[in-house]
């Protein structure tokens, strides 16, 4: 099969699998709207980086171990046998540490993340029912990387879309007819994961399998070793988390709970945007890894050629869609009709989402230097565009723009971002690939 026909089939496969991941957070916010209403939307906005960061977290292990799997089994390295079952054995008790936090501290987290007294009643059985199951969001994010990188993107999408519509199954009947208001939206994305999990254990049995399941002692220099490579998929993800907090505190400053419920509302369809943008860098990845072990620089510029393309066109769609039905977007999360809300949120859309022509380059870049272990280049462009740039703009633009200035602050720090990025893909992967040209 030919470098265009892998990519199309990878990257399609893992943006419905990704998009899928995000829906249920969408769901999450739709129901909870309607259900709850906006001190619904402000708490779950509040505790969205609390997600985040157990997501990173997963994605980091699961993406950095899963790169080394790959990378080792195509150069014969015998060692490759051993990450899947470090890095479950390793997740499980980092897991649990955060599960026992959840469990016994809700109210103090969803305090923390900035709540009053109104938000954190409402907030704190959400958070002590997800963040109860959290090994499960790590182990599915392990799972289905290593599916993914073992030959297996169908059943990584078919895992990610069920888990997602389970979840948007689940939401409505907890909340609704069974009445459970904020601890069923947190029961339906609690269980999600399990689904997910369960699904990748169809490749697990099959015969097409290669990933080991010996158990292993638990190495610590061996998770270290992935996370190195696996740094971009963290960055990738907390940087939502802490983008979200660092907003969720400038917001409540400027305009208090109606801003943060706005914020909330083009978060949320913001995590859709990332999750595509996400589902080319993660279906381009098993690709580059392989031929990236196999010293095929030559197809692995191709590869990064045909995603620099797909993220251009898809960021112009989605920034054209966004300002074409602005209002029926806000709209849909305002149960209250609430003007003001309706106003910040349509401002924030129409600017936030021009982040996305650079975004897309950024996300697609970190995911590719990761996959060609370019680990300090990964790493510096996901520093940068996750933590450094965005701060800077969010708490300099907002000094001057108000309000408006935060809508910027992501497509200025992306923009920052954009020639780090640029400058270590040429290194890791055009310069070295001149030097040794290998079709």
């Amino acid at each position: 099969m030919s470098e265009k026909k892998l990519f199309a089939k990878y990257v399609s496969q893992n943006i419905l699998g990704m998009v899928g991941i995000s829906l249920y957070i969408l769901a999450d916010t739709f129901f909870i709207a309607q259900g709850v209403g906006a001190d619904g939307i402000t708490a779950l906005n509040l505790v969205l980086p609390i997600y985040s960061v157990i997501f990173a977290v997963g994605s980091m292990i699961g993406v950095g171990s899963s790169i080394r799997f790959a990378v080792a089994r195509s150069r014969g390295d015998r060692e490759a046998d051993s990450y899947f079952m470090n890095a479950i054995l390793c997740s499980a008790v980092l897991g649990i540490l955060l599960s026992l936090t959840g469990f016994f501290l809700p109210d103090k987290i969803v305090a923390l993340m900035g709540g009053d007294a109104a938000i954190v009643e409402v907030g704190s059985i959400y958070t002590r029912i997800f963040m109860t199951l959290t090994p499960f969001f790590m182990w599915n994010s392990i799972c289905n990387a290593f599916v993914r990188n073992d030959g297996a993107p169908t059943v990584a999408m078919l895992a990610t879309l069920l888990s997602s519509l389970f979840n948007i199954v689940a939401d409505y009947v907890l909340m609704f007819p069974l009445g459970l208001g904020m601890a069923g939206a947190a029961l339906a994305t609690a269980c999600s994961p399990i689904v997910g999990v369960l699904i990748c254990c169809i490749h697990f049995f099959s015969k097409r399998n290669t990933i080991s399941f010996r158990l292993v002692r638990p190495s610590l220099r061996r998770l270290l070793h992935s996370c190195q490579v696996g740094v971009s998929a963290f960055t990738g993800e907390i940087s939502s988390g802490v983008t979200t907090t660092a907003f969720n505190f400038i917001i409540l400053g400027l305009v208090g709970n109606t801003g943060v419920a706005a914020y909330g509302v083009v978060a949320n369809i913001a995590i859709v945007a990332v999750s595509a943008f996400n589902g080319i860098a993660n279906g381009s990845q098993p690709l580059i890894s392989d031929f990236f072990g196999k010293g095929q620089q030559k197809k692995v510029q191709r590869i990064l050629g045909y995603g620099i393309a797909t993220a251009l066109v898809l960021s112009v769609l989605m920034i054209a869609a966004v300002y074409l039905w602005t209002a029926p977007i806000a709209g849909i999360f305002n149960r209250e009709q609430d003007p003001m809300l309706a106003a910040y949120a349509q401002e924030g859309l129409r600017l936030y989402f021009l982040g996305f022509l650079f975004a897309g380059i950024n996300i697609l870049g970190t995911g590719v230097l990761s996959a060609a272990e370019a680990a300090r280049g990964a790493f510096a462009a996901s520093i940068l565009r996750g933590f450094a740039a965005i701060l800077v703009c969010a708490f300099g633009l907002s000094s001057l723009l108000g309000l408006t200035g935060v809508w910027l602050a992501f497509p200025a720090a992306e923009l920052l971002t954009l020639p780090v990025t640029v400058w270590a893909l040429w290194k890791a992967v055009y310069r070295q690939g001149n030097r040794n040209p290998v079709s």
